[in-house]
């Protein structure tokens, strides 16, 4: 069949085959700016739909629904994959986008709190599963699709402009959402015009949907079907047979420790200037797409590079350099964005003092807890300032107290006080501890003319690079591990698995140590020990696959 010879070693792709590759990544940059619209925009989201918590829970709470959609991402592999093996890759390609681009649209017109109340919340929740299961099916279906019209030997190469997408996606969130924000102001964008970069998104569906109905199907595919060798029950072939043992080890061996350096890289990296550091939304968001602009080649040339050299080296390396170095380079994030931030704790450290049966994890699921013993108080006024501490044991039900340098205050016990005297003692006490922070030199906010913003594009694009070496290669090497007719479903899982659950709730579990640590770097740990992890079995029990024929 001549829709198979693109497949034989040396074969170029027809020009027919370019345009339907192209089509396939075009559309799925579509698909991942609708996901990463609702990461962008996680703090206002936190405002506008859990109203109800203090602005830390807030925060928490909106990165928690941005990871749920990653939660359901596996189901979505599941439902998908399967699909895609049985009834071919197209038309699975067209319910995603489908899935995904309507309910990102939902998002921009769905009442928020302050009118639905709890509703608001559960409702968001609910389009952000939606949103995941679609995502579920869209990866392994767009690289697998690629990697079946790919040239032998050059199917790194291509299948890296698939990967290419997921970065693609985020810079055209931000830039949309840099354009709003300027266009309306600051405080019109917070207020309503945020909405609208999830409303104009109904027009990218349109054009995605269009997009994906000028695609032919896998000539791989096409094949395995004629000839009636494809498989009659996927996930069973794919997860309960020998074949499971290879998604484990590519789940634990590449996936997991891929997810957490990409979304380290891309996402943390903007949290953690905006959040941690204070710098304006405004311009985390230019320098996140400097170096997005800057570093997004890395994913073709390590694609590139993986099909002369192998897969599994530069992912390995990628995984290894990215545990050496994260506390370093964020370290000197925070030494290059806001140096008055560093030199305040380090002139003058800040410690809370409290009895530890006594503070608790301020993480309140429905909203209806308050915490308003004395070391929450103190916790919760430096989380929502941003100002990093470090803890110590009090006597056993004594006040909490918090330590500025030479200052000590005392905090106070709001758990018999109604909750108008609460608010008139905590507003007092924040008072006294802002005075107490700005008398020992801690900023309020990052002095955007002590930003070193060439620095900081640098330390930046290094991130990125980072999420290029592990991402690049990835889609050819999980392509080249399954057989044609259980891959769509074998590759999606572990992909799914190691993206959405460990790379998706790094965010949220990394602000949450932090909180709960006072160690602004605490967080990072956790990419760290899961880029360890995966370094270490990858490099012991995965094979490289580069030479692989995947035609049979």
């Amino acid at each position: 069949m001549s829709t198979i010879t693109a497949n034989a070693p040396g074969t170029p792709l027809t020009k027919g085959h370019k345009k339907v590759i192209f089509a396939s990544s075009l559309g799925t940059v579509f698909e991942w700016y609708d996901f990463y619209l609702y990461g962008s925009l996680a703090a206002i989201i936190g405002k506008q739909f859990f109203g109800g918590l203090n602005e830390t829970s807030q925060f928490i709470f909106a990165l928690l629904a941005f990871a749920v959609g990653f939660a359901v991402r596996p189901f979505g592999a599941l439902v998908f994959g399967r699909l895609g093996d049985l009834v071919g890759r197209k038309y699975t390609f067209l319910v995603t986008i489908v899935i995904m681009g309507l309910s990102t649209f939902l998002v921009g017109i769905l009442p928020s709190y302050a009118t639905l109340g709890f509703a608001a919340p559960v409702i968001l929740i609910l389009l952000r599963l939606l949103q995941g299961l679609a995502l579920g099916g869209e990866y392994g279906g767009a690289a697998t699709y690629v990697a079946e019209h790919a040239p032998h030997g050059k199917r790194g190469f291509y299948t890296s402009f698939i990967q290419t997408t997921a970065t693609l996606g985020l810079f055209l969130s931000l830039l949309v959402i840099w354009a709003c924000r300027n266009y309306f102001g600051k405080e019109t964008f917070e207020a309503w015009a945020w909405r609208l970069p999830f409303i104009v998104s109904v027009v990218l569906l349109g054009i995605s949907v269009w997009i994906r109905l000028q695609l032919s199907e896998s000539p791989l595919f096409q094949q395995m079907k004629a000839e009636g060798k494809g498989s009659k029950a996927p996930i069973t072939e794919s997860f309960f047979s020998s074949n499971g043992k290879l998604v484990l080890l590519a789940l634990l061996g590449a996936t997991a420790g891929q997810g957490v350096v990409w979304y380290g890289g891309q996402f943390y990296s903007l949290f953690f200037l905006t959040k941690t550091l204070g710098v304006e939304a405004n311009t985390a968001d230019i320098l996140i797409a400097i170096a997005l602009a800057i570093a997004t080649g890395g994913f073709i040339f390590f694609g590139w590079l993986s099909d002369k050299i192998g897969r599994k080296k530069i992912i390995m390396a990628g995984c290894l350099l990215a545990a050496i170095t994260y506390i370093p380079t964020f370290k000197a994030l925070t030494h290059s964005v806001n140096p008055a931030l560093e030199a305040a704790v380090a002139a003058s450290p800040v410690a809370v003092n409290a009895d530890p049966e006594r503070c608790a994890f301020q993480f309140d699921p429905v909203g209806k807890k308050t915490f308003k013993q004395s070391c929450d108080i103190i916790k919760a006024a430096l989380a929502k300032k941003g100002i990093p501490y470090t803890n110590t044991a009090a006597p056993a039900g004594s006040l909490a107290t918090v330590s500025i340098g030479g200052t000590t205050l005392t905090s106070f016990e709001g758990e018999t006080l109604d909750s108008a005297a609460f608010k008139t003692q905590s507003e007092a006490f924040g008072k006294q501890l802002g005075d107490a922070l700005k008398a020992a030199g801690y900023p309020e906010k990052a002095d955007p003319a002590q930003i070193n913003k060439p620095v900081v594009v640098a330390l930046l694009t290094y991130l990125v690079l980072l999420v290029t070496m592990v991402y690049g290669p990835i889609a050819a090497w999980l392509v080249e591990l399954f057989p044609t007719r259980i891959r769509y479903t074998s590759m999606s899982l572990p992909y799914h698995i190691g993206n959405g659950w460990f790379g998706g709730f790094l965010p949220v579990t990394a602000f949450a140590i932090v909180a709960a640590t006072g160690n602004i770097y605490s967080g990072l740990w956790y990419p760290i020990v899961f880029a360890l992890m995966t370094f270490v079995i990858g490099s012991l029990f995965l094979r490289e696959t580069k030479d692989v024929d995947i035609t049979k």
